[in-house]
Parts: C-alpha cells; sequence; structure tokens
C-alpha cells in the first residue's frame, strides 16, 4: 500500500459542465491504469456525507435520487457554500482522507478554489484536465438548462479565467477518447515507475488500447 505521507505522485483535477462525461472519462482512466495504481476521489460526496452527520439525516436516502434529497436540497447548497467561505478546502481535505494510491483523479472540481487548493498542496502533482462537449451532445444525453444550476457558480466558475493542462473533447466526431487519454496514462506511467511493488509500464504495454 501507498505511504499516504508521501503523498500522491500525480493529482489529475477535472471539470467539464453537466452530461459532459467527466464521470465517463475518469472510470476510464481508472479502470485503465486499475485501482491499485489509481483512485477517484468526488468532491460532492463528503459534502452529502458531512451535512448528513452534522444534521442527523439519512444519508442513503440524501444520495439517492428521490424527494428525500429534494427537500433538502436548498440548504444543503447554502450549508456547502458557508463551509467553503470558511475555509474553502474544507470539502477537498475530506475527499482526499484516506487516499493511498499514487495517482488521484479528482472527478468533480467546480470552483477555481477547488483547483486552487489542488495547487497549493500538491504543485508539482497537479494537472487540471477539462472535460468539453456541445450543448447539442449534452441534451442527448439527458441535460436540460435548470435556473439555479445551470447559471450558478458550481456551473459557470471555471468556464473562463483558467488555463487547463488538458482538455478532452467527449464527442461523437471527436478523436476518439482512447488517443486523446493516450498522453495522460503516459504521463501516469512516467511518474509512478519508482512506485514500490508493481509495474505500470509493464502493465500499459500489455495492452495497448483502452476499453471502451
Amino acid at each position: 500500500m501507498e505511504d499516504r505521507v508521501s503523498g500522491p505522485k500525480l493529482v489529475l483535477v477535472f471539470t467539464g459542465k453537466r452530461k459532459s462525461g467527466k464521470d465517463y472519462v475518469t472510470d476510464l482512466i481508472q479502470n485503465r491504469l486499475g485501482t491499485d495504481v489509481c483512485c477517484v476521489l468526488r468532491l460532492s460526496g463528503p459534502l452529502k456525507h458531512q451535512y448528513a452527520q452534522e444534521h442527523g439525516l439519512d444519508l442513503e436516502q440524501l444520495l439517492g435520487p428521490g424527494l428525500y434529497k429534494e427537500q433538502y436540497r436548498a440548504d444543503m447548497i447554502q450549508w456547502g457554500e458557508t463551509r467553503r467561505r470558511q475555509d474553502p478546502g474544507f470539502f477537498c481535505r475530506l475527499a482526499t482522507r484516506g487516499a493511498w494510491q499514487p495517482v488521484w483523479v479528482v472527478s468533480d472540481a467546480r470552483r477555481l478554489s477547488d483547483l486552487q487548493w489542488f495547487w497549493s498542496e500538491f504543485p508539482q502533482q497537479t494537472q487540471s484536465v477539462r472535460v468539453q462537449s456541445s450543448e447539442k451532445t449534452r441534451k442527448q444525453r439527458g441535460w436540460s438548462f435548470s435556473t439555479g444550476v445551470d447559471d450558478a457558480e458550481s456551473e459557470c466558475g471555471l468556464d473562463s479565467g483558467v488555463e487547463f493542462d488538458w482538455i478532452i473533447t467527449n464527442e461523437a466526431d471527436a478523436p476518439s477518447l482512447e488517443e486523446q487519454l493516450q498522453p495522460i496514462l503516459k504521463l501516469a506511467e512516467v511518474v509512478t515507475l519508482n512506485t514500490e511493488g508493481f509495474s505500470l509500464q509493464q502493465r500499459l504495454m500489455g495492452d495497448s488500447h483502452l476499453t471502451l
């Protein structure tokens, strides 16, 4: 097991609009690298966990799609924003607690403060990745504009002002995800070659294609 004290070798912080395919792309990377090398960290999970704990709520229902979550949604958002104002790195620390793999993939950064926290804590390891899709494609995946959600900071906070290290275009007529992800997978190979107990290079050489 990787020594948590030594920190990650690579942190890939993903951002993107709803239905752009962030989860799909980040799950592909984890499947490609393996769970002993790569963990996927979701910043939204700790928010709900902490909110449920502090308010004595049913976490399973809060994580689900039902009406239970909806009756707490507005208060939960407000509570989350208050926490971020008090401590911008609060949910980032919760999400990374216990992570031991050499490659961390953060699947859902939504605010500049999220990126700033990782840049500050892991300045040499952090790479930012934007997943983008057209509105037409996102609508085909079930997206529709929702006032108060799609025009809020959680959706628009990273639309400008950030020069991303990588941009992944998740469209049918774009280069394949296999092709676009190869440089990122190669980077993961390079930074983890010296990790004790496995050779990522051998794993990557064993299968030259992503399973999409």
